[in-house]
């Protein structure tokens, strides 16, 4: 139950920005911001240790970024055979998503100069759109999602990010107004989702730039699972 928000400017050449917060299960290793794939030195990433994808991921060079949020589904365990984390892989090696992608549900976000798309799996059928100028949040389920508690509750509060080369400071201020809420409450977004039935605490945050100068990725964990902490990205 991951959160992602995104900004896309009018301007196309100006860089489209991203601050996304990972939800995982703590007791599932993963490998900080770094390039930990030897068959694409160039790509970096937060590696999920077990089955080796990533959940987000940058080519700095090729201005490209993906980042993966889990979706509701309608298929078996059998049915989904693959890793979401190399469908990340896939996406900042310039490929196209399959048609029925072999893996439980995804919300996909992909930035490159000038445009983020959203790509939504639910096991029947892939959709696609390309996010409009504006401010945009993506969680479990559609993009700017009426339904979702976080997305009602902080959408219009994040605006525009900031300038200069720290320009994440402005949405990290917000996120922690947002952490003044108890992290099992469902307009959270700094989460603790056991009592929803699922393993998952907000563990780490990342925040991306992308544009024609290339990809930049900051990354920073919180000390507690789901407990803010001022946080230095870097």
């Amino acid at each position: 139950m991951c959160t992602v928000i995104v900004h896309v400017p009018a301007d196309p050449e100006a860089p489209i920005r991203l601050l996304a917060v990972r939800d995982e299960d703590p007791g599932r290793a993963w490998d900080p911001l770094g390039a930990w794939w030897p068959a694409t030195p160039d790509v970096v990433g937060v590696r999920d240790t077990r089955a080796g994808g990533a959940w987000l991921a940058a080519h700095p060079g090729a201005a490209r970024l993906a980042v993966v949020l889990n979706r509701a589904d309608l298929l078996d365990d059998a049915d989904a055979t693959g890793s979401r984390g190399h469908i990340v892989l896939s996406a900042v090696a310039g490929e196209a998503l399959p048609a029925s992608p072999p893996v439980h549900g995804f919300n996909l976000v992909e930035v490159t100069p000038g445009r983020a798309r959203v790509s939504m799996w639910d096991g029947s059928s892939v959709r696609s759109l390309d996010l409009p100028p504006g401010t945009h949040m993506i969680a479990h389920d559609d993009v700017d999602d009426s339904q979702t508690a976080r997305i009602v509750a902080w959408r219009n509060a994040f605006g525009e990010p900031g300038e200069g080369e720290r320009w994440w400071e402005g949405w990290l201020a917000q996120l922690a107004d947002t952490a003044e809420l108890e992290p099992t409450d469902d307009r959270a977004i700094i989460r603790d989702n056991r009592p929803y039935g699922y393993p998952t605490l907000s563990l780490l945050v990342c925040a991306a730039s992308v544009s024609a100068d290339g990809a930049q990725v900051v990354y920073g964990e919180l000390d507690e699972p789901g407990r803010w902490n001022t946080l230095d990205l870097r």
